[in-house]
């Protein structure tokens, strides 16, 4: 039987950070391959369209020096994937500046491929116009028109690209937009293993520690893959990896329970088993892939729609609690009438916190249950100045406005902060999220090799 396959997961997504003796004992264990997801789409639409990371610059460097650091001093391949957080253009950029300044400031050589995922409009506009481009539901169709509104467009490239860059040479794989498994699976695969249970194993180590109890973002987690199975180790001694909390993970963001689609096909977890090999380790078996025919890529693109400002604010008033609802419905009516001549196009949002806050018209129980509530002022509109309008009106409204059983006229809201409004700048939304069909899975994912 062929040696296990070791791989070294660093954090659940770049710039989390790490405890530098879990990192240490992963070393110990001699991987093959470190690799880090460093971004995702969960923080919304916004970090793809502005073009900015969701992660600070200075956390970033401190992982990658360690990472990189012990990887040349082992000649072992590192893989980032979705770098810059969410793998467009200037996002690879700015991770790649990252990368170059710490190897000028270490004295560190390698080769390095950077692989690009935003993909040009023209080549997503013809897509649609060869019946090439599907929704993801709930998304409706791609209309020429949110195409040409759309800010930022990536793909999200599966391991192929990943496994040529290897061959071409590079140590540091610096990936954009990419499907989360594949900078754990890849160099695997390339390796002759088998690519559901790389696959699956993947899905665990992207969020490192978070697989284990207690969980964590913030920790190394291991990967040892076999020819049948794969087994996970925390790094951490206050960590331990059970059957419970690894199945648990491999249901993380999943609609079907059983299957996890991805590019170039799906996984089959049907017949997946756990079984506790020690106190913190797991062994897992069965997992199948099924591959899918045409190959598909998922694509993600975010549009402007506007500016935000916001307002928070609080009360504790048990008559306006109770009146909640009544006031905000008064507020909105006030806001419209005011500014009906000016033909503003707007929306007026009030999240109440205390009451349905964290889940809006899903909320099971939306009854106030207890003394004080948290209101977040949200207007957006056409332009800054506009939102700041709309909001600054909505807010001192709120602020006096008169209901049934009011005692106290001074004002019905607290506010944390001076001054009480603030720009929250460009709005975006997703308006691509959608399946497109290619040929050849890398041909929508250009490779650069450089050397540093």
């Amino acid at each position: 039987m062929r040696e296990e396959f070791r791989i070294l997961s660093t954090t659940a997504i770049l710039g989390y950070g790490f405890p530098l003796a879990s990192f240490e004992a992963g070393m110990a264990r001699k991987p093959h391959l470190i690799a880090v997801d460093a971004g995702s789409s969960d923080p919304g639409p916004y970090y793809l369209g502005a073009g900015v990371s969701f992660t600070d610059r200075g956390a970033v460097k401190r992982d990658l020096e360690i990472m990189l650091c012990a990887a040349v001093e082992h000649h072992i391949p590192v893989v980032i994937g979705t770098a810059g957080g969410s793998g467009a253009d200037s996002h690879v950029a700015w991770c790649r500046e990252i990368v170059e300044e710490i190897a000028r400031e270490r004295n560190l050589h390698f080769p390095m491929a950077v692989i690009g995922a935003q993909i040009p409009k023209d080549t997503v506009r013809k897509a649609m116009r060869e019946g090439r481009v599907k929704p993801l539901e709930p998304a409706p169709e791609l209309t020429e028109e949110n195409l040409e509104a759309t800010t930022c467009i990536v793909g999200q490239m599966g391991m192929e690209p990943i496994i040529r860059a290897l061959d071409e040479g590079a140590q540091v794989v610096l990936a954009g937009r990419a499907y989360d498994p594949v900078c754990f699976a890849a160099a695997a695969v390339r390796a002759g293993y088998d690519r559901a249970l790389a696959t699956h194993l993947g899905k665990i180590l992207e969020c490192a520690s978070i697989a284990a109890t207690p969980g964590s973002g913030s920790d190394c987690m291991f990967g040892y893959l076999g020819e049948d199975y794969f087994r996970l180790e925390p790094l951490n001694p206050v960590r331990k990896c059970t059957t419970l909390s690894v199945a648990a993970h491999t249901l993380y963001e999943k609609t079907n329970p059983y299957v996890l689609p991805g590019p170039g096909g799906s996984l089959d977890l049907r017949e997946t088993t756990f079984e506790q090999e020690t106190d913190s380790i797991t062994i897992v078996r069965g997992s199948k892939f099924m591959p899918s025919h045409p190959y598909t890529i998922k694509l993600e693109g975010s549009r402007c729609i506007g500016f935000r400002t916001v307002s928070i604010a609080g009360t504790r008033d048990p008559v306006m609690l109770q009146e909640i609802d009544n006031i905000i419905a008064g507020v909105r009516e006030r806001v419209a009438d005011n500014f009906r001549e000016a033909g503003l196009e707007y929306t007026l949002n009030f999240t109440v916190y205390g009451r349905n806050g964290v889940m809006g018209g899903l909320e099971p129980t939306p009854v106030i249950d207890g003394h004080e509530l948290g209101i977040v002022i949200e207007a957006v509109a056409d332009t800054q100045a506009h939102a700041d309008t709309i909001c600054a009106f909505a807010r001192s409204t709120m602020l006096h406005y008169g209901y049934e059983g009011r005692r106290a006229t001074a004002g019905n809201l607290a506010f944390p902060y001076s001054p009480s409004d603030f720009h929250a700048g460009e709005v975006y939304v997703f308006s691509v999220y959608h399946l497109i069909e290619v040929d050849d899975p890398c041909e929508l994912f250009p490779i650069d090799i450089v050397r540093l």
